[in-house]
C-alpha cells in the first residue's frame, strides 16, 4: 500500500482541499536526496498518528504550477491543511516529532 498519492495538477489540489478535513502535502524534487529519505518517514508517521489525514506529494519538477500557487520555493517543503486552510508549513530542516506535536491537538479536536 502506498503511503501517499501524487498531485498532478492545480485541479487535483483544489479538489482535495475542498473535500478533506486534514491533508498533508509533501513538495519534493527528483534531485533532493533529503526528500528521498524524509518523505517515507514523514508519511509513515502521519499514517500512524493521523489515520484520517490525506497524504500527498507534489514533484515540483513535474508540476511547477502547484508549488507556485502556494509560494513553495524549496524542497522539501511540507504543508498541512486543516479544513482546506494552511495550518503548518515546514521547509528544509524539520523535526517529524515536532510536526506531530504541532498537529495533534487541532487534529484531534477537528476529528472528534
Amino acid at each position: 500500500m502506498s503511503l501517499d498519492r501524487q498531485i498532478e495538477s492545480i485541479e487535483d489540489i483544489d479538489s482535495i482541499l475542498s473535500t478533506e478535513k486534514a491533508t498533508i502535502v509533501y513538495f519534493t524534487s527528483p534531485k533532493c536526496n533529503v526528500c528521498k529519505t524524509l518523505r517515507p518517514k514523514i508519511m509513515e508517521l502521519m499514517s500512524e498518528e493521523f489515520p484520517d489525514m490525506g497524504r500527498y506529494f507534489v514533484d515540483i519538477a513535474d508540476t511547477p504550477d502547484v508549488p507556485a500557487k502556494f509560494s513553495v520555493f524549496a524542497a522539501p517543503t511540507i504543508m498541512v491543511f486543516l479544513e482546506g486552510r494552511e495550518f503548518a508549513r515546514k521547509s528544509r530542516s524539520m523535526s517529524p516529532a515536532l510536526l506531530v506535536d504541532e498537529i495533534r491537538r487541532p487534529y484531534e479536536i477537528m476529528m472528534s
